[in-house]
């Protein structure tokens, strides 16, 4: 039996769960591997054929206390895959797993290398945007994106090849402060274009 369905049973048709699925890992609850890199595609396949047994309409016809069940699942089944799909998301949970907080709320500290790049990409932003130049704001989103799937490449690397979770908690920290600068750029060209 799938992990949901009916059963037609002398009670009548009722919704059941394989209960043991819903306390799987999200990375188990897609027939993933629990690791940082992920295949995409398979991970999307996933997630419609979850959806096809779980969503709540497929289930309106039922009185409302068997809907919850149901409705559950596909909350379970939602939060899952937004967690999986975003890399930083998906980095965080692994993390966790691990036992590994990312410290993101309380630990501030960075390398003064790092710190000061950040200063030096505000700055730049600042500067495009008061010059109004899109080109340049164009340079910096693409320079950005490039040390973002850089950043996560290493931490492909330290999560699932060298189980370094103390140094891929700092890249998370890092993408982080890397996203926050996007929306800068993104910030900026709305005022540019306003």
């Amino acid at each position: 039996m799938p992990f949901a369905g009916f059963d037609s049973g002398s009670a009548g048709t009722r919704f059941v769960i394989d209960e043991s699925r819903f306390m799987q890992n999200f990375f188990q609850l897609f027939g993933l591997p629990v690791r940082y890199r992920l295949d995409s595609a398979q991970l999307e396949r996933q997630y419609h054929a979850l959806q096809t047994q779980v969503h709540p309409d497929k289930f309106a016809h039922l009185p409302e206390a068997e809907r919850r069940l149901p409705m559950q699942w596909a909350t379970r089944v939602n939060e899952a895959y937004q967690t999986l799909r975003s890399p930083i998301r998906r980095a965080r949970y692994l993390l966790a797993l691990h036992g590994v907080d990312t410290q993101e709320e309380t630990n501030t500290a960075m390398p003064m290398d790092f710190l000061m790049a950040q200063m030096e990409w505000r700055e730049a932003i600042e500067e495009a945007q008061q010059a109004r130049d899109a080109g340049q704001l164009d340079k910096l989103e693409a320079r950005l994106n490039q040390e973002t799937r850089a950043l996560h490449e290493l931490l492909a690397v330290k999560i699932d090849d060298s189980h370094d979770y103390a140094y891929a908690a700092e890249g998370v920290r890092k993408l982080k402060f890397l996203e926050k600068l996007a929306e800068e750029i993104v910030s900026a060209f709305d005022t540019i274009d306003n």
